[in-house]
């Protein structure tokens, strides 16, 4: 929808307030109501319930998790650690780099023709296909049927060419403009000044269009990531770490503080932490061989007592536990699939599901992801 609808956008600011641990039992009655006593709903009504009914709502004693926004609260809330930083020869960076591109381009016309399918139809698609899992690209069916529908026929195996655009294929480009104008100290506005300047508002989706509808309406970071945006823990910071990460080889920390930067214009508290997450993870995998080792050395840069901390941590005592990865990952969805699926939490827990399964094959990894 390029268009905001006002009832989305109240709807999802309750189940995300509900999410971060506050009591919106009355809140969710009152919108239900009010949806009742008026059939039309406009975005006046949206701007009450975000100002009047939603705010200052009472956090639930069982709420556990301390999760900050603030750049130095996290590093006190995290384990970051000093450590020198290693050399790497031109040859080793350019090898890593364009390996880093080419796969994140692969990985994303790997599940373009299958975006915002669940497991099940996934599954279903495949046994037409005659296939009982993946190992590839996608192939073609026969079935030209509404639900198994195909807008990408070109990523489809045997049409793949090249790299079609993607939105997570757009912002290792964007974050270049903004490192090449800007430098590595660059700020959340600076992003924002390069994003309006580059990006059109119908190609970017979620927390990234309410940030950039609140930069359009004069707003600055960090406001563009609250101002009405029920999508600031959701997983788009988390596709926008890859070039942080390809630039820090071996400095997590580095690669972090950018992530933080960049996330600080559309997100809060998980969204923030899953790009720094992601950004940290390959800084490590220039200098660990194990997966297990890239994603635990990389939880050390998050908040300690935050849900994502704790769930990445839950994924790798599965990986301990549970030999067959179908099977961690339908303990994942027990505990997590609640959460939207692009939700920063589940998605991150992904990502973890298919580096430590994977057994370091890219194909692998990918395919499980």
């Amino acid at each position: 929808m390029l268009f905001e609808d006002p009832r989305t956008l109240v709807k999802e600011e309750i189940k995300q307030l509900g999410e971060e641990g506050y009591d919106v039992s009355e809140a969710l009655d009152s919108f239900n109501w009010y949806l009742i006593m008026n059939r039309h709903f406009d975005i006046n009504d949206a701007r009450y319930f975000f100002y009047e009914i939603l705010k200052d709502l009472p956090k639930k004693e069982e709420f556990k998790y301390y999760e900050p926004s603030e750049w130095e609260e996290i590093v006190s809330e995290s384990s970051f650690e000093n450590y020198e930083v290693p050399k790497f020869s031109e040859e080793e960076l350019f090898d890593r780099i364009y390996g880093g591109l080419l796969g994140r381009a692969a990985g994303c016309m790997l599940g373009k023709p299958v975006e915002g399918w669940n497991r099940e139809k996934i599954l279903e698609y495949l046994k037409k296909a005659g296939e009982d899992h993946l190992e590839y690209y996608f192939p073609a069916i026969e079935d030209e049927s509404e639900e198994f529908k195909i807008y990408f026929k070109e990523t489809l195996r045997g049409n793949l060419k090249k790299a079609i655009r993607d939105d997570d294929l757009d912002y290792p480009i964007i974050n270049l403009k903004v490192l090449e104008k800007y430098g590595l100290n660059f700020n959340p506005e600076n992003v924002g000044h390069i994003w309006l300047e580059n990006l059109p508002f119908g190609l970017v989706y979620t927390a990234e269009r309410a940030a950039y509808r609140n930069l359009v309406m004069g707003l600055k970071p960090p406001e563009t990531a609250t101002h009405m945006n029920p999508y600031r823990e959701w997983i788009g910071a988390q596709i926008r770490a890859d070039i942080f990460g390809w630039i820090s080889p071996g400095d997590p920390r580095k690669a972090v503080k950018m992530a933080y930067n960049d996330a600080r214009l559309s997100h809060v508290k998980n969204g923030i932490y899953g790009e720094m997450l992601v950004a940290a993870m390959l800084a490590n995998a220039y200098i660990y061989d194990d997966p297990k080792d890239v994603v635990s050395e990389s939880l050390k840069y998050i908040p300690k007592v935050s849900r994502l901390h704790e769930a990445i941590t839950f994924v790798l005592k599965l990986h301990e536990e549970t030999p067959n990865w179908e099977k961690a990952w339908g303990k994942i969805m027990e505990k997590y699939g609640s959460y939207h699926p692009v939700h920063t939490i589940n998605n991150a827990c992904f990502v973890a599901l298919g580096l430590l399964y994977g057994e370091k094959d890219f194909g692998r990894s990918i395919c499980i992801a």
